[in-house]
């Protein structure tokens, strides 16, 4: 390579860089304010320990106003940088000992969550929920089979404070255009050094 080639080379990597190097802080730039908007981080409120108290509809879309009420702990741990968690929920009440466990994962693609759920009772996870946080709030739905009929599930997440949050449970039997309330749980995060202990 001569003198003037090499000249040439140097001239145009260092044209080269100059012409890079601003979109690298404009995609650095891009990234980031795309990842602190677009949802991946929604349930972040919600990682911690939590007591939880819990109002439970004794036998939902049958016409009951008989009501039951549960407390316990509502532990949620973040899984991938808070693009995932898992919940474990302990409550006792008039109907014994419940034990629950929630996995919610985010989509980047749709923006969206998956609300997973299993009980102990039977080991398995149910029909994914799917939704997303809007103004504060999240809702998610799901169609399930309840007693043989094809329902709708819709769970609403609000009033969510560094301290507190309330997650309402709802079924709908026509559709969507009427909603029964079924299942209220409202959670107190328990302070860090209490939370070690459980």
């Amino acid at each position: 390579m001569t003198a003037s080639q090499r000249l040439r080379a140097v001239i145009f990597t260092a044209a080269l860089v100059a012409c890079i190097a601003p979109l690298k802080g404009y995609t650095e730039l891009t990234t980031t304010t795309l990842s602190a908007t677009d949802g991946q981080h929604d349930f972040d409120f919600n990682i911690g320990a939590w007591k939880t108290h819990i109002s439970r509809l004794v036998n939902p879309l049958s016409g009951s106003k008989t009501w039951v009420q549960y407390d316990g702990t509502h532990v949620v741990r973040k899984i991938w940088s808070g693009r995932a968690n898992i919940g474990v929920l302990e409550i006792d009440g008039p109907g014994g000992h419940i034990e629950a466990l929630s996995l919610r994962l985010y989509n980047p693609t749709t923006r969206q969550w998956s609300l997973n759920f299993a009980r102990s009772t039977d080991g398995t996870l149910g029909v994914p929920m799917y939704g997303e946080f809007k103004n504060g709030r999240g809702e998610f739905i799901d169609q399930e089979t309840y007693n043989g009929r094809a329902i709708l599930v819709k769970n609403v997440w609000s009033d969510i404070t560094p301290n507190s949050c309330r997650s309402v449970w709802s079924y709908s039997a026509d559709g969507g255009k009427t909603w029964e309330v079924n299942w209220i749980a409202v959670d107190t995060r328990i302070p860090d050094d209490a939370s070690k202990t459980l």
